[in-house]
């Protein structure tokens, strides 16, 4: 029995770009999303991460900002998902939080992720284990905060670009 020829290994689709900042308030953690804005297109998923308060509402805000979307940009806790669609000709923003659904992409399939892929930056909060078979290029924030009682507030954000999409997207400059 022949084997079939394996697929020439192209580095790109295992590329892996990472920058960490330190964020020292709400107001720096959004300006980061109008600054990370302008390095998104069409067909980008950025993944959030991080505990309830860390900030990842207040970077989507940012980033609505940035992109130009109609709407306030809030937490979708509990509609699950919102779109923002562009008040110019970028891409509108799909907004979702994963919090609440269990497991794997099938149960989120009746948000029509993969559909909307293409045409919008979507972002969605909690979705570790949810939607990474949507692309192999993705963005990953991991946004990590003193936890407890504290009024701290530093937060160290970990981007992490996975893909050729991501390997020269410039993810560097978000530290100038």
């Amino acid at each position: 029995m022949e084997r079939p020829a394996a697929a020439p290994y192209d580095p790109a689709e295992h590329a892996r770009a990472e920058t960490r900042l330190t964020i020292t308030s709400p107001e720096q953690m959004r300006e980061l999303g109008r600054r990370l804005a302008k390095l998104l297109r069409a067909g980008d998923l950025v993944m959030l991460s991080g505990e309830l308060g860390a900030g990842k509402t207040t970077l989507t805000r940012g980033l609505g900002e940035g992109l130009g979307v109609r709407g306030a940009v809030t937490s979708p806790t509990f509609v699950i998902a919102r779109v923002h669609p562009s008040l110019g000709d970028g891409p509108p923003l799909v907004h979702v939080d994963a919090y609440r659904l269990g497991g794997g992409l099938d149960e989120m399939e009746d948000l029509d992720l993969d559909v909307s892929l293409s045409d919008s930056v979507i972002v969605v909060e909690w979705g570790e284990g949810k939607v990474e078979e949507l692309t192999d290029d993705r963005l990953q924030l991991v946004i990590h905060r003193a936890v407890g009682d504290t009024t701290d507030e530093m937060r160290q954000v970990t981007l992490t670009g996975l893909g050729a999409r991501w390997a020269e997207a410039g993810l560097e400059t978000l530290t100038a």
